[in-house]
């Protein structure tokens, strides 16, 4: 028996809500259908967002992991969170200095990059993406980072958030 979430969606978001990004205009049922079917099988959670019924076009996707995206941080704002109170790490330290590289190998050693998304398709035909992309720890404590240390993840293009989607349902 199918879920709700499983369940082919119909009917198109009436517009774009804030805080989406567009990946493909004149898109299609059937496309969007191929990436939650992908995400499936890929075994990622493929679920209702909260407040929607099962016929619109929109599920929130997790569960998509990219391991070795250093090249993601965003250093400046990384930076920013850095007090006079901060644990001296190496890395954090050449940081502050200006060279976001001992950082991002630490990234690369020890982290993963958390690729989760809302996706859905809007009446005008727009293929739309909420990302939520954050770096969380292979093994929790293995990395000698301060815990509360926010690492900010950059901006990303319309073809990189794309790629990432398509990469996390199987389609690339």
């Amino acid at each position: 028996m199918p879920t709700p979430a499983s369940e082919r969606p119909t009917r198109p978001l009436p517009h774009k809500p804030a805080g989406h990004v567009e990946l493909a205009r004149y898109s299609s049922l059937g496309r969007l259908w191929a990436l939650l079917g992908g995400a499936a099988r890929m075994g990622r959670q493929v679920t209702l967002v909260r407040g929607d019924s099962p016929d619109l076009c929109r599920r929130r996707v997790s569960g998509s992991v990219l391991s070795g995206a250093g090249i993601f941080l965003d250093a400046a704002r990384t930076a920013r969170h850095l007090e006079d109170g901060f644990a001296p790490h190496p890395a954090l330290v050449a940081l502050l200095a200006g060279d976001p590289d001992p950082l991002r190998a630490e990234l690369n050693a020890h982290f993963e990059l958390r690729v989760d998304f809302t996706l859905a398709l809007t009446a005008a035909r727009d293929l739309i993406c909420r990302p939520e992309l954050r770096f969380v720890p292979i093994v929790p404590g293995l990395s000698a980072l301060p815990g509360d240390l926010p690492l900010e993840v950059r901006r990303l293009g319309r073809d990189e958030l794309h790629l990432l989607v398509q990469r996390a349902c199987g389609l690339a």
